[in-house]
Protein backbone atom coordinates (compact mmCIF):
# COMPACT_ATOMS: atom_id res chain seq x y z
CA UNK A 1 0.00 0.00 0.00
CA UNK A 2 1.40 3.41 -0.96
CA UNK A 3 2.15 6.12 1.55
CA UNK A 4 0.57 9.51 1.06
CA UNK A 5 3.01 12.42 1.10
CA UNK A 6 1.81 16.02 1.30
CA UNK A 7 4.22 18.71 0.15
CA UNK A 8 3.68 22.29 1.33
CA UNK A 9 5.23 24.55 -1.28
CA UNK A 10 5.21 24.40 -5.07
CA UNK A 11 8.43 26.34 -5.56
CA UNK A 12 11.60 25.04 -7.14
CA UNK A 13 12.45 22.58 -4.38
CA UNK A 14 8.91 21.31 -3.79
CA UNK A 15 8.42 20.72 -7.51
CA UNK A 16 11.84 19.08 -7.75
CA UNK A 17 11.02 16.73 -4.89
CA UNK A 18 7.81 15.66 -6.66
CA UNK A 19 9.78 15.04 -9.84
CA UNK A 20 12.43 13.04 -7.96
CA UNK A 21 9.74 10.87 -6.36
CA UNK A 22 8.13 10.15 -9.73
CA UNK A 23 11.49 9.29 -11.29
CA UNK A 24 11.86 6.58 -8.64
CA UNK A 25 8.20 5.58 -8.45
CA UNK A 26 6.61 6.46 -11.82
CA UNK A 27 3.35 4.56 -11.21
CA UNK A 28 2.80 5.81 -7.67
CA UNK A 29 2.92 2.28 -6.32
CA UNK A 30 4.92 3.34 -3.26
CA UNK A 31 4.10 7.04 -2.83
CA UNK A 32 1.07 9.16 -3.71
CA UNK A 33 1.70 12.90 -3.76
CA UNK A 34 -0.31 16.04 -3.04
CA UNK A 35 1.36 19.41 -3.47
CA UNK A 36 -0.12 22.59 -1.97
CA UNK A 37 1.20 25.86 -3.38
CA UNK A 38 0.26 29.33 -2.15
CA UNK A 39 1.36 30.96 -5.42
CA UNK A 40 -1.10 30.91 -8.30
CA UNK A 41 1.68 30.16 -10.82
CA UNK A 42 2.80 26.64 -11.66
CA UNK A 43 6.34 25.89 -10.49
CA UNK A 44 9.01 28.05 -12.12
CA UNK A 45 12.76 28.58 -11.93
CA UNK A 46 13.18 31.41 -9.45
CA UNK A 47 16.92 31.65 -10.16
CA UNK A 48 16.20 32.88 -13.68
CA UNK A 49 14.12 35.86 -12.54
CA UNK A 50 17.14 38.14 -12.89
CA UNK A 51 17.37 37.05 -16.54
CA UNK A 52 13.66 37.85 -16.96
CA UNK A 53 14.28 41.25 -15.41
CA UNK A 54 17.13 41.87 -17.87
CA UNK A 55 14.92 40.90 -20.84
CA UNK A 56 16.78 37.69 -21.67
CA UNK A 57 13.70 35.54 -21.01
CA UNK A 58 9.95 36.10 -21.00
CA UNK A 59 8.14 35.24 -17.74
CA UNK A 60 6.47 32.21 -19.31
CA UNK A 61 9.84 30.76 -20.29
CA UNK A 62 10.98 29.97 -16.73
CA UNK A 63 8.30 27.34 -16.02
CA UNK A 64 9.54 24.02 -14.65
CA UNK A 65 8.28 20.69 -16.01
CA UNK A 66 5.38 19.23 -14.04
CA UNK A 67 5.73 15.71 -12.70
CA UNK A 68 3.09 13.22 -13.85
CA UNK A 69 0.66 11.68 -11.42
CA UNK A 70 0.88 14.44 -8.81
CA UNK A 71 -2.17 16.20 -7.34
CA UNK A 72 -1.26 19.91 -7.35
CA UNK A 73 -3.37 22.66 -5.75
CA UNK A 74 -2.30 26.19 -6.73
CA UNK A 75 -3.31 29.35 -4.90
CA UNK A 76 -3.96 27.34 -1.75
CA UNK A 77 -2.23 28.53 1.41
CA UNK A 78 -1.80 26.18 4.35
CA UNK A 79 -3.12 27.64 7.61
CA UNK A 80 -2.13 24.95 10.07
CA UNK A 81 -0.67 21.51 10.72
CA UNK A 82 -2.24 19.05 13.15
CA UNK A 83 0.63 16.69 13.86
CA UNK A 84 -1.38 14.46 16.21
CA UNK A 85 -4.02 13.76 13.54
CA UNK A 86 -1.48 14.10 10.69
CA UNK A 87 -3.72 16.58 8.87
CA UNK A 88 -2.93 19.79 7.01
CA UNK A 89 -5.55 22.57 6.95
CA UNK A 90 -5.76 25.00 3.99
CA UNK A 91 -7.37 28.41 3.54
CA UNK A 92 -9.92 27.06 1.05
CA UNK A 93 -11.41 24.91 3.81
CA UNK A 94 -9.85 21.67 2.59
CA UNK A 95 -7.97 19.20 4.77
CA UNK A 96 -5.26 16.82 3.63
CA UNK A 97 -4.20 13.73 5.54
CA UNK A 98 -0.57 12.71 5.35
CA UNK A 99 1.62 9.78 6.22
CA UNK A 100 4.68 11.95 5.62
CA UNK A 101 4.76 15.75 5.38
CA UNK A 102 7.38 17.73 3.46
CA UNK A 103 7.84 21.43 4.19
CA UNK A 104 9.28 23.26 1.18
CA UNK A 105 8.03 26.70 2.17
CA UNK A 106 11.15 28.59 1.08
CA UNK A 107 11.86 32.17 2.14
CA UNK A 108 10.14 35.52 2.13
CA UNK A 109 11.74 38.83 1.24
CA UNK A 110 12.63 41.05 4.19
CA UNK A 111 11.55 44.69 4.24
CA UNK A 112 13.86 46.83 6.40
CA UNK A 113 12.23 49.24 8.89
CA UNK A 114 12.47 52.30 6.64
CA UNK A 115 9.72 54.91 6.62
CA UNK A 116 7.49 54.58 3.58
CA UNK A 117 8.77 51.21 2.30
CA UNK A 118 5.86 49.24 3.74
CA UNK A 119 4.61 47.48 6.83
CA UNK A 120 4.08 43.89 7.99
CA UNK A 121 6.08 42.64 5.01
CA UNK A 122 3.78 44.33 2.48
CA UNK A 123 5.54 46.82 0.17
CA UNK A 124 4.10 50.32 -0.12
CA UNK A 125 3.11 52.08 -3.34
CA UNK A 126 6.06 52.37 -5.69
CA UNK A 127 8.02 49.72 -3.79
CA UNK A 128 8.75 46.16 -4.92
CA UNK A 129 10.73 43.34 -3.39
CA UNK A 130 12.55 40.91 -5.69
CA UNK A 131 11.63 37.40 -4.72
CA UNK A 132 8.95 35.81 -6.92
CA UNK A 133 7.42 36.03 -10.39
CA UNK A 134 4.73 38.49 -9.30
CA UNK A 135 7.45 40.76 -7.88
CA UNK A 136 9.34 40.53 -11.15
CA UNK A 137 6.27 41.48 -13.16
CA UNK A 138 5.59 44.47 -10.88
CA UNK A 139 9.15 45.68 -11.36
CA UNK A 140 8.90 45.24 -15.12
CA UNK A 141 5.78 47.41 -15.17
CA UNK A 142 7.91 50.34 -13.99
CA UNK A 143 11.03 49.48 -16.00
CA UNK A 144 10.38 51.66 -19.03
CA UNK A 145 13.31 53.41 -20.75
CA UNK A 146 14.12 56.62 -18.94
CA UNK A 147 12.54 55.57 -15.65
CA UNK A 148 14.54 56.16 -12.47
CA UNK A 149 14.77 53.29 -9.99
CA UNK A 150 16.57 53.07 -6.67
CA UNK A 151 17.71 49.58 -5.70
CA UNK A 152 18.15 49.15 -1.95
CA UNK A 153 20.61 46.39 -1.07
CA UNK A 154 23.95 45.47 -2.61
CA UNK A 155 23.91 41.73 -2.09
CA UNK A 156 23.67 39.19 -4.89
CA UNK A 157 20.01 39.87 -5.75
CA UNK A 158 20.41 43.63 -5.50
CA UNK A 159 23.33 43.61 -7.92
CA UNK A 160 21.45 41.33 -10.32
CA UNK A 161 18.36 43.54 -10.17
CA UNK A 162 20.40 46.71 -10.78
CA UNK A 163 22.18 45.15 -13.76
CA UNK A 164 18.96 43.81 -15.25
CA UNK A 165 17.17 47.15 -15.00
CA UNK A 166 20.10 49.01 -16.54
CA UNK A 167 19.88 46.72 -19.55
CA UNK A 168 16.31 47.95 -20.08
CA UNK A 169 17.36 51.59 -20.29
CA UNK A 170 16.46 52.42 -16.69
CA UNK A 171 18.54 54.91 -14.70
CA UNK A 172 19.57 52.91 -11.62
CA UNK A 173 21.01 54.03 -8.30
CA UNK A 174 22.17 51.21 -6.04
CA UNK A 175 22.45 52.04 -2.34
CA UNK A 176 24.08 49.69 0.16
CA UNK A 177 24.64 50.45 3.85
CA UNK A 178 27.83 48.38 4.09
CA UNK A 179 31.25 49.61 3.06
CA UNK A 180 31.40 47.34 0.00
CA UNK A 181 29.08 45.22 -2.17
CA UNK A 182 28.23 41.58 -1.41
CA UNK A 183 30.17 41.68 1.85
CA UNK A 184 29.04 38.17 2.73
CA UNK A 185 31.05 36.74 -0.18
CA UNK A 186 33.57 39.40 -1.18
CA UNK A 187 36.41 41.15 0.60
CA UNK A 188 36.58 44.97 0.34
CA UNK A 189 38.93 44.95 -2.65
CA UNK A 190 36.74 42.54 -4.60
CA UNK A 191 33.66 44.58 -3.67
CA UNK A 192 35.34 47.72 -5.01
CA UNK A 193 36.20 45.98 -8.30
CA UNK A 194 32.58 44.86 -8.66
CA UNK A 195 31.34 48.39 -7.92
CA UNK A 196 33.70 49.74 -10.57
CA UNK A 197 32.37 47.27 -13.13
CA UNK A 198 28.80 48.33 -12.34
CA UNK A 199 29.67 52.00 -12.64
CA UNK A 200 31.21 51.30 -16.06
CA UNK A 201 27.79 50.22 -17.33
CA UNK A 202 26.04 53.26 -15.92
CA UNK A 203 24.88 52.24 -12.44
CA UNK A 204 25.28 54.85 -9.71
CA UNK A 205 26.71 52.76 -6.86
CA UNK A 206 26.68 54.26 -3.37
CA UNK A 207 28.18 52.13 -0.62
CA UNK A 208 28.06 53.12 3.04
CA UNK A 209 24.69 54.76 2.36
CA UNK A 210 21.44 53.49 3.85
CA UNK A 211 17.84 54.21 2.94
CA UNK A 212 16.09 56.49 5.44
CA UNK A 213 12.64 57.25 3.99
CA UNK A 214 10.67 56.80 0.77
CA UNK A 215 8.07 59.18 -0.60
CA UNK A 216 6.76 58.57 -4.14
CA UNK A 217 6.38 62.32 -4.60
CA UNK A 218 9.96 63.27 -3.70
CA UNK A 219 12.09 60.13 -3.90
CA UNK A 220 14.34 58.14 -1.57
CA UNK A 221 16.01 59.97 1.31
CA UNK A 222 19.30 58.48 2.51
CA UNK A 223 21.02 58.56 5.88
CA UNK A 224 23.91 60.64 4.52
CA UNK A 225 21.51 63.51 3.85
CA UNK A 226 21.21 62.91 0.12
CA UNK A 227 17.99 62.39 -1.82
CA UNK A 228 17.65 60.10 -4.83
CA UNK A 229 15.07 61.22 -7.38
CA UNK A 230 13.37 57.92 -8.19
CA UNK A 231 10.09 56.78 -9.69
CA UNK A 232 10.22 53.43 -7.89
CA UNK A 233 12.22 51.43 -5.36
CA UNK A 234 13.31 47.80 -5.56
CA UNK A 235 14.23 46.31 -2.17
CA UNK A 236 16.70 43.42 -2.10
CA UNK A 237 17.88 43.43 1.49
CA UNK A 238 17.79 39.72 2.21
CA UNK A 239 15.31 36.98 3.02
CA UNK A 240 13.97 35.14 6.03
CA UNK A 241 13.04 31.45 6.09
CA UNK A 242 9.30 30.75 6.18
CA UNK A 243 9.12 28.97 9.53
CA UNK A 244 5.75 30.18 10.89
CA UNK A 245 3.84 26.99 10.05
CA UNK A 246 6.55 24.83 11.58
CA UNK A 247 6.82 26.94 14.71
CA UNK A 248 3.04 27.00 15.18
CA UNK A 249 3.05 23.20 14.88
CA UNK A 250 5.60 22.97 17.69
CA UNK A 251 8.60 22.00 15.56
CA UNK A 252 12.11 23.20 16.42
CA UNK A 253 13.08 26.31 14.46
CA UNK A 254 15.98 28.71 14.57
CA UNK A 255 17.11 30.57 11.43
CA UNK A 256 15.20 27.85 9.63
CA UNK A 257 13.42 24.59 10.40
CA UNK A 258 15.97 22.31 12.05
CA UNK A 259 16.59 19.04 10.21
CA UNK A 260 19.01 16.13 10.50
CA UNK A 261 20.84 14.18 7.79
CA UNK A 262 17.56 12.43 6.88
CA UNK A 263 15.97 15.89 6.37
CA UNK A 264 13.65 15.05 9.28
CA UNK A 265 12.52 17.56 11.88
CA UNK A 266 12.11 16.61 15.52
CA UNK A 267 8.90 14.92 14.33
CA UNK A 268 10.07 11.96 12.26
CA UNK A 269 7.06 12.17 9.93
CA UNK A 270 7.70 15.83 9.08
CA UNK A 271 10.59 16.85 6.83
CA UNK A 272 11.95 20.16 5.52
CA UNK A 273 14.01 20.87 2.41
CA UNK A 274 15.29 23.93 0.60
CA UNK A 275 15.59 27.47 1.90
CA UNK A 276 13.23 26.89 4.83
CA UNK A 277 15.41 24.07 6.20
CA UNK A 278 18.37 24.57 8.51
CA UNK A 279 21.05 21.90 8.13
CA UNK A 280 24.61 22.45 9.37
CA UNK A 281 26.10 21.50 5.99
CA UNK A 282 23.90 23.67 3.77
CA UNK A 283 24.71 27.25 2.90
CA UNK A 284 21.47 29.26 2.55
CA UNK A 285 20.19 30.31 -0.84
CA UNK A 286 21.87 27.67 -3.00
CA UNK A 287 19.76 25.88 -5.61
CA UNK A 288 22.06 22.89 -5.56
CA UNK A 289 21.59 22.22 -1.84
CA UNK A 290 17.80 22.23 -2.15
CA UNK A 291 17.84 19.86 -5.07
CA UNK A 292 20.33 17.52 -3.43
CA UNK A 293 18.06 17.46 -0.39
CA UNK A 294 15.07 16.69 -2.63
CA UNK A 295 16.91 13.72 -4.12
CA UNK A 296 17.93 12.32 -0.73
CA UNK A 297 14.42 12.64 0.68
CA UNK A 298 12.93 11.02 -2.44
CA UNK A 299 15.33 8.09 -1.95
CA UNK A 300 14.18 7.72 1.65
CA UNK A 301 10.43 8.12 1.23
CA UNK A 302 10.21 5.83 -1.82
CA UNK A 303 12.49 3.26 -0.18
CA UNK A 304 14.86 3.41 -3.16
CA UNK A 305 17.86 3.95 -0.88
CA UNK A 306 17.09 3.69 2.85
CA UNK A 307 20.73 4.54 3.62
CA UNK A 308 20.60 7.90 1.78
CA UNK A 309 21.75 10.85 3.86
CA UNK A 310 22.29 14.53 3.17
CA UNK A 311 25.77 15.53 4.32
CA UNK A 312 25.87 19.08 3.01
CA UNK A 313 26.65 20.95 -0.19
CA UNK A 314 29.96 22.50 -1.23
CA UNK A 315 29.14 26.17 -1.83
CA UNK A 316 29.65 27.76 -5.25
CA UNK A 317 27.90 31.05 -6.01
CA UNK A 318 27.66 32.68 -9.45
CA UNK A 319 26.47 36.20 -10.16
CA UNK A 320 23.94 36.23 -13.00
CA UNK A 321 24.54 39.69 -14.44
CA UNK A 322 25.16 40.24 -18.12
CA UNK A 323 28.74 41.27 -18.84
CA UNK A 324 30.00 40.63 -15.29
CA UNK A 325 31.49 37.24 -14.48
CA UNK A 326 31.75 36.61 -10.74
CA UNK A 327 32.20 33.30 -8.95
CA UNK A 328 32.71 32.60 -5.24
CA UNK A 329 33.86 29.09 -4.35
CA UNK A 330 34.17 27.53 -0.91
CA UNK A 331 35.79 29.56 1.87
CA UNK A 332 38.81 31.83 1.61
CA UNK A 333 40.56 31.10 4.91
CA UNK A 334 43.29 33.42 6.14
CA UNK A 335 45.25 30.42 7.41
CA UNK A 336 45.56 28.81 3.98
CA UNK A 337 48.03 29.41 1.17
CA UNK A 338 46.70 32.36 -0.81
CA UNK A 339 47.40 34.14 -4.05
CA UNK A 340 45.74 37.42 -5.09
CA UNK A 341 45.65 39.53 -8.22
CA UNK A 342 43.84 42.82 -8.72
CA UNK A 343 43.29 44.64 -12.01
CA UNK A 344 40.45 47.10 -11.31
CA UNK A 345 41.06 49.00 -14.56
CA UNK A 346 39.92 45.91 -16.50
CA UNK A 347 37.39 44.82 -13.87
CA UNK A 348 39.41 41.76 -12.82
CA UNK A 349 40.14 40.41 -9.38
CA UNK A 350 41.06 37.00 -8.03
CA UNK A 351 41.93 35.38 -4.74
CA UNK A 352 42.77 31.68 -4.58
CA UNK A 353 42.98 29.76 -1.31
CA UNK A 354 44.61 26.31 -1.10
CA UNK A 355 45.46 23.75 1.55
CA UNK A 356 47.67 20.74 0.86
CA UNK A 357 47.54 21.57 -2.86
CA UNK A 358 43.73 21.43 -2.91
CA UNK A 359 41.46 24.38 -3.65
CA UNK A 360 39.56 25.42 -0.53
CA UNK A 361 38.13 28.71 -1.78
CA UNK A 362 38.29 31.41 -4.41
CA UNK A 363 36.69 34.68 -5.43
CA UNK A 364 37.01 35.50 -9.12
CA UNK A 365 35.75 38.56 -11.00
CA UNK A 366 36.29 38.95 -14.73
CA UNK A 367 38.25 35.68 -14.94
CA UNK A 368 35.82 33.18 -16.51
CA UNK A 369 38.41 30.62 -17.65
CA UNK A 370 40.01 30.56 -14.21
CA UNK A 371 36.57 30.32 -12.57
CA UNK A 372 35.65 27.27 -14.63
CA UNK A 373 38.93 25.46 -14.00
CA UNK A 374 39.15 26.33 -10.30
CA UNK A 375 35.53 25.30 -9.72
CA UNK A 376 36.31 21.96 -11.38
CA UNK A 377 39.30 21.43 -9.09
CA UNK A 378 37.20 22.38 -6.07
CA UNK A 379 34.46 19.91 -7.07
CA UNK A 380 36.82 17.03 -7.78
CA UNK A 381 39.33 17.61 -5.00
CA UNK A 382 42.12 17.07 -7.52
CA UNK A 383 45.55 18.61 -6.84
CA UNK A 384 46.02 22.14 -8.13
CA UNK A 385 48.76 22.88 -10.71
CA UNK A 386 52.09 23.99 -9.32
CA UNK A 387 51.91 27.24 -11.27
CA UNK A 388 49.36 29.01 -9.09
CA UNK A 389 49.52 32.25 -11.03
CA UNK A 390 48.78 30.49 -14.32
CA UNK A 391 45.81 28.79 -12.65
CA UNK A 392 44.46 32.06 -11.30
CA UNK A 393 44.78 33.68 -14.73
CA UNK A 394 43.09 30.75 -16.46
CA UNK A 395 46.32 29.74 -18.20
CA UNK A 396 47.28 26.52 -16.45
CA UNK A 397 49.79 24.54 -18.48
CA UNK A 398 48.73 21.42 -20.44
CA UNK A 399 48.88 18.34 -18.28
CA UNK A 400 48.40 20.27 -15.06
CA UNK A 401 44.77 21.31 -15.41
CA UNK A 402 42.46 20.51 -18.27
CA UNK A 403 41.18 23.79 -19.73
CA UNK A 404 37.43 23.87 -19.35
CA UNK A 405 37.19 25.95 -22.53
CA UNK A 406 38.35 22.85 -24.47
CA UNK A 407 35.56 20.25 -24.10
CA UNK A 408 37.71 17.54 -25.70
CA UNK A 409 40.21 17.71 -22.86
CA UNK A 410 37.68 18.12 -20.07
CA UNK A 411 37.68 15.02 -17.82
CA UNK A 412 34.56 12.89 -18.06
CA UNK A 413 33.95 13.18 -14.32
CA UNK A 414 34.01 17.00 -14.42
CA UNK A 415 30.75 18.55 -13.22
CA UNK A 416 29.33 20.75 -15.97
CA UNK A 417 26.03 21.67 -14.29
CA UNK A 418 26.49 22.12 -10.55
CA UNK A 419 22.81 22.70 -9.84
CA UNK A 420 21.97 19.20 -11.06
CA UNK A 421 25.36 17.50 -10.61
CA UNK A 422 25.57 16.67 -14.34
CA UNK A 423 28.98 15.48 -15.50
CA UNK A 424 30.49 15.50 -18.96
CA UNK A 425 30.08 11.72 -18.95
CA UNK A 426 26.31 12.13 -18.46
CA UNK A 427 26.09 14.56 -21.38
CA UNK A 428 28.05 12.20 -23.64
CA UNK A 429 25.76 9.30 -22.65
CA UNK A 430 22.68 11.42 -23.36
CA UNK A 431 24.11 12.41 -26.77
CA UNK A 432 24.73 8.79 -27.66
CA UNK A 433 21.13 8.03 -26.65
CA UNK A 434 19.84 10.56 -29.18
CA UNK A 435 19.79 13.90 -27.32
CA UNK A 436 21.67 15.87 -29.97
CA UNK A 437 20.69 19.47 -29.18
CA UNK A 438 20.86 21.56 -26.03
CA UNK A 439 17.14 21.34 -25.27
CA UNK A 440 17.20 17.56 -25.63
CA UNK A 441 20.31 17.34 -23.43
CA UNK A 442 18.52 19.48 -20.85
CA UNK A 443 15.45 17.21 -20.87
CA UNK A 444 17.57 14.08 -20.55
CA UNK A 445 20.09 15.29 -17.93
CA UNK A 446 18.56 18.51 -16.47
CA UNK A 447 21.74 20.43 -17.33
CA UNK A 448 21.04 24.17 -17.81
CA UNK A 449 17.71 23.96 -15.91
CA UNK A 450 19.06 25.38 -12.64
CA UNK A 451 20.73 28.78 -12.60
CA UNK A 452 21.45 28.55 -16.33
CA UNK A 453 25.11 29.60 -16.01
CA UNK A 454 26.34 26.32 -17.54
CA UNK A 455 24.49 26.77 -20.85
CA UNK A 456 27.58 27.96 -22.73
CA UNK A 457 29.56 24.97 -21.46
CA UNK A 458 26.78 22.57 -22.54
CA UNK A 459 26.67 24.25 -25.97
CA UNK A 460 30.44 23.78 -26.25
CA UNK A 461 30.19 20.08 -25.40
CA UNK A 462 27.33 19.66 -27.86
CA UNK A 463 29.39 21.31 -30.63
CA UNK A 464 32.42 19.19 -29.77
CA UNK A 465 30.33 16.01 -29.81
CA UNK A 466 28.94 16.97 -33.21
CA UNK A 467 32.46 17.35 -34.60
CA UNK A 468 34.03 14.37 -32.88
CA UNK A 469 31.26 11.78 -33.38
CA UNK A 470 31.85 10.00 -30.07
CA UNK A 471 30.57 6.68 -31.40
CA UNK A 472 33.55 6.47 -33.76
CA UNK A 473 36.51 7.92 -31.84
CA UNK A 474 38.44 7.14 -28.69
CA UNK A 475 36.90 9.26 -25.96
CA UNK A 476 39.00 8.15 -23.04
CA UNK A 477 38.44 11.52 -21.41
CA UNK A 478 34.67 11.10 -21.45
CA UNK A 479 34.63 7.46 -20.40
CA UNK A 480 37.23 7.68 -17.64
CA UNK A 481 35.96 6.96 -14.17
Amino acid sequence: MSRHVVVIGNGMVGARFAEEVRRRDPDGARVSLTVLGAESHPAYNRVLLSTVLAGGLRPGMVALPAADGVEVHLGVAVTGIDRAARVVHADDGSTHHYDELVLATGCRAWLPPVDGLGADGVPASGVSVFRDLDDCERILATAVPGARVAVVGGGLLGVEAARGLTGRGVAVTLVHPRTHLMEGLLDPEAGDVLAGALREIGIDVRCGVGAKAWDPATGLDCDDGSRIAADAVVVATGVRANTVLAADAGLAVDRGIRVDDRLATDDGRVHAIGDCAQHPGAAPGLVQSGWEQAAVLADLLTGTDPAARYRGTRPVTRLKAQGIDLAAVGDVDAGDEQLRISDPYRGRYGVLSLRADRVTGAVLIGLPDAAATITGLYDSGAPAPSDRLALLLGRALPGEAAPVTDPGRLPGTAIVCRCNTVTKNALVAAWRAGATDVDALARRTRATTGCGSCRDAVCGIRDWLGRADPTAVDLWQADAV
